[in-house]
């Protein structure tokens, strides 16, 4: 595996919080704090823009879901292509890197270390992974570029925390189990993604996925944040405005929220609710606000 040195905190955060909390307020939502989050849940597809999904009639799931939930009008993807945008959420910065590499390495701090401090678990679930803790680039319609973690040496190079990373064949077991972790990462493959196929296709994965999540005791004061990584206009700044919203039982109905959120503002709302400490550009970056009961 080649190794970079990376700088942390490279992107110029979007917005501060008192930035976020007057837009929420001139929009008409309340600009009020997330509560604690008894777990969350991240879904991350691939490559649209926001007019690409929301009010498409190929994505009926996703217009139920801005109905039913929050949506979220303004969010920033924060870089192209995708790597840089999957390691902002969950290390709070791209960690200098630039493009999708797949044998480059990281050394700063994660989600996986202040969740664990804090005698906290996760997992990702992985469509298309052989294997637990596999470190491949590619495997079928599975790529290592939408999976953060293992670029973390902290978490590639010890065998525990790479049995964290699993196929998302697992999720269903554990959900009919209650024994969701406290954060889980959900990495679709490349065609339920979107990355490779229409939007109509994700739709289609979003509606067996994310029913029996809502539905269950698992979710109870949890949260679910359904989001995608960029846009597929790479002459964008930043990395688009792309969709996302907010479900679960602590959000809501049909709210929505014109406050700009970038992954960092997203990675600041789940370590708020979370009770963690904050990781690089998340201490700066505005959270998501206006969309709780």
């Amino acid at each position: 595996m080649s190794r970079r040195t990376h700088a942390r905190g490279v992107t110029v955060a979007l917005v501060c919080t008192g930035a976020v909390a007057a837009i929420a307020a001139s929009a008409g939502v309340r600009a009020t704090a997330a509560p604690r989050f008894a777990r969350v849940v991240v879904v991350v597809f691939e490559n649209k823009g926001r007019d690409a999904v929301v009010g498409n009639a190929a994505a009926p799931t996703f217009g139920w879901l801005s109905r039913r939930y929050a949506t979220l009008t303004n969010y920033r993807a924060v870089a192209h292509p995708s790597l840089p945008n999957y390691l902002a959420l969950v290390s709070g910065s791209t960690q200098g890197v630039t493009d999708d590499c797949t044998s480059c390495s990281v050394s700063g701090q994660s989600l996986a270390d202040t969740l664990e401090a804090a005698g906290k678990t996760w997992k990702t679930y992985a469509e298309g992974l052989p294997r637990p803790g596999f470190t491949g680039a590619f495997a079928g319609r599975y790529a290592k570029k939408h999976d953060p973690f293992l670029y973390f040496d902290d978490v590639a190079g010890v065998a525990a925390r790479r049995r964290r990373i699993v196929p998302l064949t697992a999720f269903a077991a554990d959900l009919a189990a209650n024994r969701l972790p406290d954060y889980s990462l959900v990495v679709p493959d490349l065609c339920n993604d979107m990355h490779d196929c229409p939007v109509a296709t994700g739709d289609r994965w979003l509606k067996r996925f994310l029913p029996p999540l809502l539905a269950g005791a698992a979710l109870r004061g949890g949260v679910v944040l359904v989001v995608f990584d960029e846009s597929d206009d790479s002459s964008v700044g930043g990395g688009g405005v792309v969709p996302a919203f907010v479900a679960g039982p602590l959000v809501r109905a049909g709210v929505r929220s014109a406050a700009v959120v970038d992954h960092y503002g997203l990675l600041r709302t789940i370590e708020d609710g979370l009770g963690l400490p904050r990781l690089g550009l998340s201490a700066t970056a505005g959270p998501i606000t206006g969309i709780w009961r």
